[in-house]
C-alpha cells in the first residue's frame, strides 16, 4: 500500500518541469538530462534519465549525493524537487561481472581524452591504426581518437609508410566505470570524482 501511494505521488509530481531555460526547452529536458546513479557503496552504476531519477527519490529508493543548484525543478502543487546531479541507492545491488568493456565511440574518446592520437589536437572522429582494408581489426588496441585532417591524410596507409608515431599505445580500459563512460559523451563535473580514469 505504501509503495502504491509513493508511486501515485511520483506520477503527480512528474508532469511539470520548471527550469531557468526558456519554456520551449523544458519538455526536451526529460530526454536530455542525465543523473549519475551510484550503488550504496558509491560505485558508479549508470546514467539515469531525469524522470527515472526523480521517481527513485520520491519512492525512497535513493538519496541525493550532489545537489545541482542550477538544475531544473520538478514540481506539483505539493512537491518541488531540484533535480540533483548524483544520487545513491539505499540498498546494495549486485552487479554481474563482465570482463571486457564494450568499445564505443564515447568510451574511446574518453580513453584518449578527446585528443588526436597522431597530432594531439582536438579529436572529432575515430581511426583504425591498421586500416580495415589492410586487415586491421575494430578493437580497442587498433582504434584511436583522431582529428579529421589526420584521418584524411592517413587514409588507408600504415604509420610506417607515413613516418608517423602514436602519442600513446592504444589499450583496453580497465574498471567497471568504463561501462558508464561507453554510454555518455558529456559528463557533469560532479560525476568526475566517481568515474576515475577517463573522466577527467
Amino acid at each position: 500500500m505504501a509503495h502504491r501511494k509513493k508511486s501515485r505521488v511520483a506520477d503527480r509530481v512528474m508532469h511539470s518541469v520548471d527550469t531557468t531555460h526558456p519554456v520551449h526547452e523544458s519538455t526536451s529536458l526529460w530526454g536530455r538530462r542525465r543523473v549519475l546513479l551510484l550503488n550504496s557503496t558509491y560505485e558508479p552504476l549508470t546514467a539515469l534519465s531525469m524522470r527515472r531519477a526523480v521517481v527513485m527519490l520520491l519512492c525512497g529508493k535513493a538519496d541525493v549525493v550532489h545537489d545541482d543548484p542550477n538544475g531544473p525543478v520538478v514540481h506539483s502543487a505539493t512537491h518541488a524537487i531540484v533535480v540533483p546531479s548524483v544520487i545513491r541507492l539505499r540498498s546494495y545491488v549486485r552487479v554481474p561481472y563482465r570482463a571486457r568493456i564494450p568499445m564505443t565511440r564515447a568510451a574511446l574518446m574518453h580513453r584518449d581524452r578527446f585528443r588526436c592520437a597522431y597530432c594531439g589536437s582536438k579529436a572529432d572522429t575515430v581511426d583504425h591504426v591498421v586500416p580495415r582494408s589492410r586487415g586491421g581489426s575494430h578493437t580497442w588496441e587498433n582504434c584511436v581518437a583522431s582529428c579529421s585532417p589526420c584521418n584524411h591524410r592517413k587514409a588507408d596507409r600504415l604509420l610506417t609508410e607515413l613516418g608517423w608515431t602514436l602519442r600513446s599505445v592504444p589499450h583496453t580500459p580497465k574498471g567497471q566505470h568504463w561501462r558508464l563512460l561507453s554510454t555518455v559523451k558529456e559528463l557533469h563535473p560532479a560525476w568526475v570524482r566517481y568515474l576515475g580514469e577517463g573522466a577527467a
